[in-house]
């Protein structure tokens, strides 16, 4: 019994001495794993060509174009990793094929169901500095680039499931550090994943080769206008001394980038009372009942490839865009005044304005190497 009372005795004073040292002593640090500091990273700046005439690319400084930066985003633009059940990607609704476009009307999400809008190209996007979307709700493309994965619309997933996936991934950690510097896997976030989306999107500018570019921006030579182009060029932009009608375009499509960066109603919908859109546009970010019924202007650079057109796709050629506005419109009390008064085009006048279209396209474009798929 005794023997008994001194082991207890014993056990019990080694307890409370371990107690007291647990509470004096401080918490061990917590170290960083650094499993990528063996990675070298020496960010390349990207040397990004814009054609002449356009206007100043605006980068954001903490968010530099790198050769790395823009090579991780253009996995991640194509990667269905981002998705609930990994089987949808940023490029299924935005295709080279289509000027980063799908060329549907609607695109359907993870669920199979349909947005309400037509997926808009990403030629340009960089220049888009008056917001993105049809509606504008984005202020810039790292913005834009965060709201996809968690729409219920399209990738239905959480960036929390994202970022276990990315930091577990074979591949892109490694991407990560050498895009941005990282020490950690663990470090991988939402916002560098967007960075990295944001710097490949950047870079989706026009080449310069479409025949409009080289005729006009390039002054060369051997490039000429057919008759029927320059009058569609003379009825796009109204040319002063032209005697041919105005097509009223370049009031929300001037050049270069053929967009203004504006919101419009273009009459698409009938609505008795601004507040009586379907859709409100604009006006549901904005708050104002002035913009209800308004939507950007997208740009008409390689219009001829991403069809069907208009916010919701609900037109499907060319033509059909030019007799809409020649005698389509829907009058509301914020209609755009250029389009108030009936074009009153005749055919072969419609016709000319369709081969000017023709000359924005910008095959190199959607053939670029660089943003292609890489898987």
């Amino acid at each position: 019994m005794q023997r008994t009372f001194y082991l207890f005795a014993l056990l019990s004073g080694l307890s409370f001495f371990y107690a007291c040292q647990d509470d004096d002593m401080p918490e061990p640090p917590v170290t960083t794993k650094g499993d990528l500091e063996d990675i070298p990273y020496e960010p390349e700046p990207y040397d990004l060509q814009v054609p002449p005439g356009f206007p100043p690319l605006e980068i954001p400084q903490d968010n530099p174009l790198t050769v790395d930066g823009i090579e991780l985003g253009r996995f991640l633009f194509y990667d269905p990793i981002l998705s609930s059940d990994s089987t949808q990607s940023c490029s299924s609704c935005h295709l080279p094929v289509g000027s980063f476009t799908d060329n549907l009307p609607t695109s359907p999400g993870v669920l199979g169901i349909h947005g309400k809008r037509s997926a808009m190209s990403l030629l340009n996007a960089a220049f888009f500095t008056n917001g993105l979307f049809w509606d504008g709700r984005s202020t810039t493309l790292e913005a834009q680039a965060l709201l996809p994965v968690e729409d219920p619309v399209e990738m239905n997933n959480t960036w929390e499931v994202v970022i276990e996936r990315l930091q577990a991934h074979a591949e892109y950690p490694a991407m990560f550090r050498r895009a941005f510097g990282i020490l950690d896997s663990d470090e991988i976030s939402r916002e560098l994943a967007a960075k990295a989306i944001a710097q490949f999107e950047r870079i989706m500018v026009s080449t310069g080769q479409s025949k409009y570019d080289r005729r006009f921006l390039y002054l060369d030579p051997t490039v000429e206008f057919t008759d029927q182009e320059f009058r569609g060029f003379d009825m796009f932009f109204d040319v002063a001394d032209s005697p041919l009608p105005d097509a009223q375009c370049f009031h929300c499509h001037n050049a270069p980038l053929f967009t203004t960066n504006g919101y419009f109603n273009n009459g698409l919908q009938e609505a008795a009372t601004l507040d009586d859109f379907e859709d409100l546009g604009r006006g549901a970010v904005t708050g104002a009942k002035i913009d209800n019924g308004k939507f950007r202007a997208p740009t008409l650079r390689n219009i001829a490839l991403t069809a069907p057109y208009m916010h919701d796709g609900r037109l499907q050629t060319l033509e059909e865009v030019i007799d809409f506005y020649n005698e389509g419109v829907h009058f509301a009390d914020n209609l755009d005044e250029n389009l108030v008064v009936p074009l009153g085009l005749s055919e072969q006048q419609k016709q000319d304005v369709i081969a000017f279209l023709h000359t924005l396209t910008d095959t190199s474009f959607v053939h670029n190497p660089m943003l292609s798929n890489p898987f």
